[in-house]
């Protein structure tokens, strides 16, 4: 297993958003993790990324126990993650964001980078070359040198990934992706991210609403309710599941 989520427990001064969570994400696959809202899903990407750390439990990724590690330590492992509200530089251009992931991955790092020591010139020729390369991946060649805050959502939402992509991930979680898209938009997001597991072997943890987008790209999906797991399996189980249709799928009916 690329993941595994072990009796994670979290709480907020007495509220339980998660309580003994456990699953497991297989090398790649694309997998689901669903519920109502409040049922804890971001808390859990949270804990699994490094932003927020459990109360109890414990988080393994690559088979090592990753608790403790800050999320960059967590990112150079492989895990990177985009977010439910953008988190872009809105005010550097398409291509200085994508450069920005890029970093991560070079000799020279950002801040030494800035600096201009040796060897930052190799470097930041090369990570120019790949950022165009993501972009031109994720159709968004055209707005290179535009500002990020003047694009349309959808494409900010792209943009996004393309930024968790430049870190080149083994797992990408990804929150809430297809929020404030369309209907065209989110069926190229599910294009996208099907095409970045099938042509980048890259795992995907996605949280998500949209239950057609879900049901369609996922292999398997978790369930979570009230912060803990009713359901896992591949999708034609959870529509059929009793306790999934009463939680969440069957919740406006």
């Amino acid at each position: 297993m690329l993941l595994q989520v072990r009796n994670i427990s979290k709480s907020f001064g007495g509220l339980n958003a998660l309580r003994n969570v456990c699953f497991s994400v297989r090398e790649g696959e694309i997998h689901a993790l669903i519920g109502p809202n409040g049922a804890g899903k971001t808390t859990m990407l949270n804990i699994i990324s490094g932003i927020e750390s459990p109360d109890s439990g414990e988080i393994v990724f690559k088979g090592e126990i990753v608790n403790g590690r800050p999320p960059e330590k967590r990112a150079k492992k492989g895990l990177s993650r985009t977010f439910q509200h953008l988190e872009l530089f809105n005010d550097m251009t398409v291509i200085e964001n994508i450069m920005v992931g890029c970093y991560l991955k070079t000799r020279s790092g950002f801040f030494r980078s800035g600096l201009l020591l040796p060897g930052t010139k190799r470097d930041e020729r090369e990570i120019y070359e790949r950022s165009c390369e993501i972009l031109d991946y994720i159709n968004l060649s055209k707005r290179r040198d535009e500002m990020a805050k003047t694009l349309p959502v959808g494409e900010q939402r792209v943009l996004e990934i393309g930024r968790a992509l430049a870190t080149e991930p083994d797992l990408l979680l990804l929150d809430e992706p297809a929020a404030g898209l369309n209907i065209r938009e989110t069926r190229e997001l599910g294009e996208l991210i099907g095409k970045i597991r099938k042509e980048r072997g890259v795992t995907v943890l996605i949280v998500e609403h949209d239950m057609e987008l879900v049901m369609r790209i996922s292999d398997n999906i978790t369930v979570l309710n009230f912060g803990e797991v009713i359901a896992d399996g591949p999708p034609i189980e959870i529509q059929k599941d009793p306790q999934v249709i009463a939680a969440y799928l069957g919740e406006d009916e």
